[in-house]
């Protein structure tokens, strides 16, 4: 977990590395600007995305849940969700940090934001996205295991049984 944690603190530093120069290069226009004010809003998205799926590890490991890390840095998946060797209290648990997370990221960066700048719309924009990324994908699997349905297998939920056989 140290890797995963030291490889997204750099994502974290490159972020604030960009912000730093898009500070620098506002309103001198060119296309160096545009692109250091793309990708700062491009990687404000990206640590988004890493503090939502960091909620979800904290709270699945907080309450006992078991995952799975990735052997490798380039993984799509910060970890997967044991679905066999978690209970329905585990699994609404590691979805709610992940909510939690992305509710509280969305308002820190409501508030810091410059959303009269290039960065800070892209930054807005590529979040809501995410946003909508996840009530289209997370939300439904998680109210439907709230009414009693089974944990979902495949993608980031795995069975121990599949998981032992690939590792």
């Amino acid at each position: 977990m140290r890797r995963l944690a030291l490889r997204d603190a750099a994502v974290l530093l490159a972020t604030l590395g960009l912000w730093a120069a898009d500070a620098s290069l506002r309103g001198s226009g060119g296309a160096a600007a545009l692109t250091v004010a793309v990708l700062a809003g491009a990687m404000t998205a990206l640590t988004g995305y890493l503090v939502h799926e960091w909620g979800h590890l904290l709270a699945a490991r907080a309450t006992g849940g078991v995952v799975h890390l990735p052997d490798r840095l380039a993984s799509v998946f910060l970890f997967r969700f044991d679905a066999d060797r978690n209970g329905r209290a585990h699994f609404l648990a590691m979805s709610m940090g992940g909510f939690v997370a992305s509710g509280l990221s969305v308002a820190l960066l409501l508030e810091i934001l410059p959303l009269d700048t290039t960065s800070g719309i892209v930054a807005l924009v590529l979040t809501g996205l995410g946003v909508l990324a996840t009530i289209v994908l997370e939300f439904p699997a998680f109210w439907r295991v709230a009414r009693g349905a089974a944990i979902p297998n495949g993608a980031a939920y795995v069975s121990s049984h599949t998981n032992e056989a690939a590792g």
